[in-house]
């Protein structure tokens, strides 16, 4: 994928079709030059079995298609900057995915459009509670759809005004923070 933000949008879809209530995504920017990607979901999980598989881009769970390359093609782009991917999950409890990044090797990809990728999932799924963390150097700010839905008061986070004052706030909060997540 071209940006991270992509991975981020697929690995998130992949918590909301498992059925998670709650997400978190986490993206930390360290001054040593790494970025730690995490998705952490209250989803269905995985057996052993298919987390053993599934960065296998031949096997996905999927009855539509014959391959899944969301998580393989993540794993690649971790490995390609020297970074890592590691899963965890198990049946009833869920999964988190942590992505480590080099974000000095010259095969880092991007980070991409965050804010989009933020109002994407929220208006694609509104009912899910969703905790978005982005952290650098000494900055970072927590983003809960749970304390803007209790400001709301039964107004829908798909509320077009709703979205564009997210994305204005998200994108207020990145500036903030040097304009990395932009």
């Amino acid at each position: 994928m071209k940006e991270l933000s992509l991975n981020i949008l697929d690995v998130t879809y992949n918590s909301i079709a498992a059925g998670a209530k709650k997400i978190e995504v986490v993206l930390d920017y360290s001054d040593d030059g790494k970025l730690i990607m995490s998705v952490i979901d209250d989803g269905k999980g995985m057996d052993e079995n298919t987390l053993r598989r599934v960065t296998d881009p031949f096997y996905t769970t999927r009855t539509t298609r014959k391959v899944g390359l969301g998580l393989p093609l993540l794993k690649l782009a971790c490995e390609q900057t020297g970074g890592t991917l590691h899963i965890e999950s198990a049946l009833g409890r869920g999964t988190a995915i942590r992505a480590v990044f080099n974000t000095q090797s010259i095969d880092f990809t991007p980070i991409g459009d965050m804010t989009s990728t933020v109002t994407t999932l929220i208006s694609a799924a509104p009912d899910i509670d969703f905790i978005f963390r982005f952290m650098c150097s000494d900055h970072s700010f927590v983003f809960s759809t749970c304390e803007v839905k209790e400001i709301l008061g039964g107004i829908s986070l798909t509320e077009p005004e709703v979205l564009l004052w997210i994305k204005e706030y998200l994108l207020e909060q990145f500036k903030i923070m040097g304009g990395i997540f932009i």
